[in-house]
């Protein structure tokens, strides 16, 4: 039996705006914010050979230092990669990726700092944290998500974070609805 995957185009509906339940979805933005990392660590570098070339510094390991500082900066800047499908939640950062059950998730709350985060957690101890604009920018990996989030609540293995959960889903409608007043002209 051969398996098809479905992919749609971004801003192209499927069905009733449902994902077919055997298709992976992702981050739509991912390669935009890689180039705009990649951008940020070339300039970076661009800048500093420049400045140290017109001082008359410039030498092989000072532009061995430059680079490795702008690598450092590019692999700073770098986002993680998001993927959703039935089930599962992944997160691809530069050294390792983490998945988490999406359909056992046992706690999800909001990570205190300065960057809000929302952490996941499963019945396995898997965890993940995930920046919540991704969500907001990504409909199916929302989609994905909260159908899962939804049966853990059903089946009482969600213990904690049903209110963070609501919290996002009121922030990302209010997203949706801003941006649906917004090309109609009603804003």
């Amino acid at each position: 039996m051969e398996r098809r995957i479905i992919r749609g185009a971004p801003g192209r509906r499927i069905g009733r705006g449902k994902p077919p339940r055997d298709t992976t979805a992702h981050d739509h933005g991912w390669a935009a914010d890689l180039r705009f990392a990649v951008h940020c660590a070339v300039a970076l570098l661009g800048l500093l050979l420049a400045v140290d070339a017109a001082a008359g510094h410039l030498t092989w390991p000072r532009a061995l230092l430059w680079t490795g500082l702008a690598a450092l900066l590019g692999a700073v800047l770098v986002p993680p990669r998001v993927r959703a499908g039935a089930g599962w939640l992944s997160c691809r950062g530069l050294l390792r990726e983490r998945t988490v059950r999406t359909d056992r998730l046992v706690s999800a709350r909001w990570s205190d700092g300065v960057a809000q985060r929302l952490v996941l957690r499963d019945a396995d101890g898997c965890r993940i944290e995930v920046d919540p604009a991704v969500f907001l920018a990504n409909p199916a990996l929302w989609h994905r998500l909260d159908e899962d989030a939804r049966g853990c609540v059903e089946r009482g293995t969600l213990r904690c974070g049903a209110t963070a959960l609501r919290q996002l889903a009121d922030r990302i409608d209010r997203g949706h609805a801003r941006t649906v007043f917004t090309i109609s002209g009603l804003e």
